[in-house]
């Protein structure tokens, strides 16, 4: 059965090239979500007056991977204690935010929130938003499969590529 999930952890072109390479996972898509403007441009997003996040819709087989298993991936390619940013790029369309589209997914990414923050795995508090999807859009064009089309662009190199390459030594087991 086809499920989706829509995560915001930072610059969609990072966690787009994660997701894209697990088992299960039928498509990621860039997007924006979570604000008050209708089909926003990229320059809309980036003056972060539209109040979307950069986000991935991810769609995925059910039988294959649980969304718990997506979760675990998301708390995992981001740092959730960061308020309105991940490394340099700050602003509130950079926010760690799970949109859920359902009850289910919303209790499920509840609890995985509350358990992390009480076992202390970070520093810091997490800091995610846990909101319904509203007014998603996805991204332009160019902003689909970023990392695969400019593998030699300076971002990707010193900050998608690092990323990809852990994403993919702690998850081999999960990968295509």
């Amino acid at each position: 059965m086809k499920s989706l999930a829509t995560f915001g952890t930072g610059c969609f072109w990072c966690t787009e090239a994660c997701f894209k390479e697990l088992n299960g996972v039928i498509e990621v898509r860039p997007g924006y979500a979570g604000g008050k403007t209708h089909n926003p441009s990229y320059e809309q997003i980036c003056t972060g007056q539209t109040g979307h996040a950069e986000v991935i819709r991810i769609v995925y087989d059910e039988k294959i991977i649980s969304f718990e298993e997506l979760l675990r991936v998301f708390w995992y390619v981001h740092d959730p204690t960061q308020l309105n940013r991940q490394g340099n790029d700050i602003g509130t369309q950079y926010r760690s935010v799970i949109f859920y589209h359902s009850d289910e997914q919303k209790e499920l990414s509840l609890v995985y929130k509350s358990k992390l923050d009480e076992k202390k795995v970070w520093n810091a508090k997490i800091v995610t938003e846990i909101s319904a999807i509203n007014n998603f859009s996805f991204a332009e064009s160019y902003h689909q499969d970023y990392f695969n089309k400019n593998p030699q662009n300076m971002y990707c190199q010193s900050v998608v590529r690092p990323k990809v390459e852990q994403f993919k030594s702690v998850f081999s087991t999960q990968l295509k």
